[in-house]
């Protein structure tokens, strides 16, 4: 049986990201809280920090971080029917793509992190490979573009989201003279979010270019626009950024009509008692008025 006590320390080491601050949190000194990590360690037979050169948890740890994670959601869920309880603030560790993080993400969940005290430790991924954390045990639930089940889990579609590739009209007039053609997907600079992003790809593959090209890595979603406007290149933008830009004449659509729909797949623990079915209810009703159905 796990010692919790034991446990808070490694949630505390990892949240704080020390042993003196996790120390002050919990009311324990610097040394109680080493001897409570490495007793933690015995029992295990294990590590659960890397210690440099920053703390973070082994894969071992995360586990156990993950398992916190749903005790607390547990706890929380049955502090509404026993308030003599007075679950302390839950956090959530939760994957998702950048695109939704920059665009409806806030609006759909801001109340319900209000009104529920929920903090939020947000991990930002690619679309495509989000759900590896989950399947890792890394984090809690995770909103991304597979439908694929993991054991133990539930999957709620929540609606789409459009791309389209844009550049400024001059660009397209200095790279696309002729159209888009095969020597123009060779020699124009793309923008692509990251090393897993696919959506470059597709694209391509939709006009029928399965070559090399060249392209910058831009990691963020409103940097990714900003590199667009500054005529760097073009790249796969959603409609949810990109509306007022196009209607502007700063952004124009490189094929018209042949936008790429993502959808939109929220992930979440089955035994994350009612406190996550809410917020997954709540979540579903929100999306709805940012996202197509």
């Amino acid at each position: 049986m796990l010692d919790y006590k034991l446990l808070d320390a490694l949630v505390a080491v990892i949240e704080t990201g020390g042993f003196e601050r996790a120390g002050s949190e919990l009311g324990l000194s610097q040394s109680a809280v080493s001897q409570r990590i490495k007793l933690l360690e015995a029992r295990l037979g294990q590590p659960v920090l890397v210690r440099s050169p920053v703390l973070q948890a082994t894969p071992a740890g995360q586990r156990l971080l993950n398992h916190a994670q749903q005790v607390q959601l547990l706890e929380r869920s049955l502090s509404r029917t026993i308030p003599a309880l007075n679950a302390d603030r839950t956090r959530l560790r939760i994957a998702l793509n950048a695109d939704s993080l920059a665009t409806w993400w806030a609006d759909a969940i801001g109340e319900f992190c209000r009104e529920e005290g929920l903090l939020l430790d947000l991990v930002i991924e690619d679309q495509d490979i989000g759900l590896r954390r989950m399947r890792d045990g890394d984090v809690a639930a995770c909103l991304c573009s597979s439908d694929t089940p993991v054991a133990g889990a539930r999957c709620v579609r929540l609606g789409q989201m459009t791309y389209r590739a844009l550049a400024r009209p001059d660009y397209l007039r200095q790279h696309f003279p002729e159209g888009l053609t095969p020597a123009a997907f060779r020699d124009a600079p793309a923008i692509v979010f990251g090393p897993h992003d696919q959506l470059q790809h597709r694209f391509l593959a939709q006009q029928g270019y399965h070559g090399r090209f060249p392209f910058h890595l831009c990691p963020s979603s409103e940097g990714f626009v900003r590199l667009a406007l500054a005529g760097m290149g073009y790249g796969m933008i959603p409609d949810h950024q990109s509306l007022g830009e196009v209607k502007a004449g700063r952004l124009a659509d490189l094929a018209p009509g042949e936008g790429i729909a993502v959808d939109l797949y929220w992930h979440y623990w089955r035994h994350g008692g009612d406190f996550m079915e809410r917020l997954t209810t709540t979540l579903t009703r929100k999306a709805q008025g940012c996202l197509t159905v």
